[in-house]
């Protein structure tokens, strides 16, 4: 999983996990958190996601952070905005509608960069990486999020040897392993994804989707 994977995803536009809508479990689900409506919600592995901007629509200030460049210029495009761009140690930052979006490292960000998120909104972020990078990514990462951060957080389940990832399998069992030492973690919904839909996982026999509230202690 080194970046130029990721690049190279881009370049050839091999982005079946973006999709061409808001998450209907975010727009299900987010309400219950209690997020205030000016707080900033983080955005990891962000991508182009059409979620920036509902979050954006609800009143929230959007941080996210994606390594390609491409995939940035085309959301601030696909949504007629003009990103003002500013430089900090942590790469450039691109803003405009109450959204900024970080070209840079999300292993790069630390406490400073993450003090004023009261929220999180994880979709495609955890699941991208192999088990290795997640423990990293939840023990550096989400420890950088200040106490009593909220967030929802969205994972795929099916059997992991069916298919290589990403987008990987991750259970219930290693979400409250990996988390709940810091975070409060509570299961919202699980649902199957029918073979027939746009988000189902080519190769496997069978995926769920779960989708879980997070509450930092």
């Amino acid at each position: 999983m080194q970046p130029d994977f990721w690049h190279q995803r881009w370049a050839n536009q091999q982005i079946g996990f973006h999709q061409s809508t808001p998450t209907p479990l975010l727009q299900k689900h987010w309400a219950g958190l209690g997020v205030a409506a000016d707080c900033t919600v983080f955005v990891p592995l962000c991508g182009k996601s059409l979620d920036l901007a509902w979050l954006a629509a609800q009143g929230h200030r959007v941080l996210g952070v994606e390594l390609s460049q491409l995939a940035i210029e085309q959301f601030f495009a696909d949504h007629a905005l003009m990103p003002e761009l500013r430089q900090s140690r942590y790469g450039t930052h691109y803003l405009a509608g109450g959204i900024e979006i970080i070209h840079g490292d999300a292993f790069g960000l630390d406490r400073d960069a993450l003090s004023s998120c009261a929220a999180v909104f994880d979709r495609a972020a955890l699941i991208a990486l192999p088990p290795d990078l997640r423990q990293r990514y939840v023990a550096e990462l989400y420890a950088a999020l200040p106490s009593n951060c909220q967030g929802l957080l969205i994972t795929l389940e099916y059997p992991q040897q069916d298919r290589d990832g990403p987008p990987f399998s991750v259970h219930e069992d290693e979400v409250r392993a990996r988390y709940g030492e810091h975070w409060d973690v509570a299961l919202c919904e699980r649902r199957n994804i029918p073979a027939a839909h746009p988000g189902f996982v080519n190769g496997a026999s069978r995926v769920d989707t779960a989708v879980y509230a997070l509450h930092r202690r």
